[in-house]
């Protein structure tokens, strides 16, 4: 497909970069992708597929060489992310959290806990992001995890929910409320809990509708004691880190989201390209065109704006959360489209789960909600065009 040949052509990686993009993309290509629908069906973590990712040494990619890593530029991390999420999104999502739980440390961290935490990530830890709550979901500064200090401890207590790598993770980076601050903004605060840390637990997998591989699971603290230099920053510097970190993990969801909407759009031209109905291939119909061209206007135009906010990020702006909102909320929505409508090409044999884009619809989904529904982003955006 030329169009969108052209369109990764075009992302600037540096010769290591494509390197290991190529790399990439024959794993996801021979042993990611056929394993994802045994993931699917049974709902196992995909640990083949982390140990054949680890044996890549990915998570380098985003961690300095001064702590053992490669640190790559976004662009080519969100590529990864894109080609391992359109062989299989549940790994796709267990290998991203990574990111989005770890660049935090690397970007707030002191030199200390980069020097303790980011070497085991860059040789295959998993990491989870910790901040939904049953009452804090969109609005993240409803939480109430606490932490309380205790000399040179802290105190967790509460929980969370829909935790992605819940019960897999090395590493947990927790956003709770500093009980001596009682702004409930300012309170929030951020810190690393290592998985055997008395009192620290987590529940049973959900039985999700799609990323059925990927763990997502409820945490429970119960009066969890860590260093306090485990605290990222210092008590009240959560919702900065919070805020900064979406920005960068938004545009990583966008991408897992975009693998999921190509795997689509390819399988269902491939398939409309050899089916036939009144002696000729069903691309051949005009009504069949008309939605193959708005499906593949609406991807690459995203994925235009995908590599257009890399390219920010990678220059050192600072200031790119709209751009990152407008990213994540037109991606998510552009993969349950083609999703849907690919299911749709495919007739009646769409809705079987041997062809994969029954699947991929219900991957799509969730591309919607997590990161910010849909509906947050909107109100951001608009917000922005305010005069002040």
């Amino acid at each position: 497909m030329k169009l969108f040949s052209h369109l990764d052509d075009s992302v600037r990686l540096s010769d290591d970069e494509q390197i290991l993009l190529d790399a990439v993309r024959a794993l996801s290509r021979d042993k990611i992708a056929p394993r994802a629908a045994e993931y699917d069906r049974s709902g196992e973590f995909p640990w083949d597929n982390i140990a054949d990712i680890n044996a890549l040494g990915l998570n380098a990619m985003f961690i300095p060489e001064a702590y053992g890593g490669a640190d790559m530029s976004y662009a080519a991390y969100l590529a990864c992310v894109r080609e391992i999420s359109s062989a299989c999104a549940s790994t796709g999502i267990a290998w991203a959290t990574n990111y989005h739980a770890m660049k935090p440390v690397n970007d707030f961290g002191t030199e200390e806990q980069k020097k303790r935490f980011l070497p085991k990530v860059a040789d295959g830890a998993l990491a989870s992001l910790c901040i939904t709550e049953p009452n804090a979901g969109s609005d993240a500064t409803g939480m109430v995890t606490k932490f309380t200090p205790d000399g040179d401890d802290i105190v967790i207590t509460g929980g969370k929910t829909f935790i992605s790598n819940g019960g897999k993770a090395d590493y947990y980076l927790v956003f709770g409320k500093w009980s001596e601050i009682d702004d409930s903004k300012a309170s929030i605060s951020t810190l690393i809990l290592e998985k055997d840390t008395p009192g620290f637990s987590a529940g049973k997998p959900e039985d999700k509708m799609g990323m059925r591989a990927s763990s997502t699971t409820p945490l429970n603290f119960d009066s969890c004691r860590v260093p306090r230099s485990n605290l990222l920053g210092e008590p009240g510097d959560g919702l900065r880190i919070l805020l900064q970190s979406l920005n960068k993990s938004r545009p990583s969801v966008a991408a897992h989201a975009l693998g999921i909407a190509r795997a689509a759009f390819e399988d269902a031209t491939a398939y409309i390209n050899q089916r036939r109905q009144s002696g000729r291939a069903i691309i051949g119909f005009q009504g069949i065109q008309f939605l193959l061209a708005d499906m593949a206007t609406d991807l690459a135009l995203c994925e235009g704006w995908l590599w257009h906010v890399a390219r920010m990020v990678d220059e050192g702006a600072d200031d790119f959360g709209v751009e990152s909102s407008l990213l994540k909320m037109r991606a998510g929505d552009v993969a349950m489209r083609i999703t849907t409508d690919a299911v749709q090409l495919f007739g009646g044999y769409g809705y079987i789960r041997d062809n994969r884009v029954e699947r991929l619809m219900r991957d799509a989904k969730i591309c919607q909600i997590w990161e910010g529904t849909k509906q947050v982003h909107q109100q951001f955006i608009g917000r922005s065009f305010i005069e002040r």
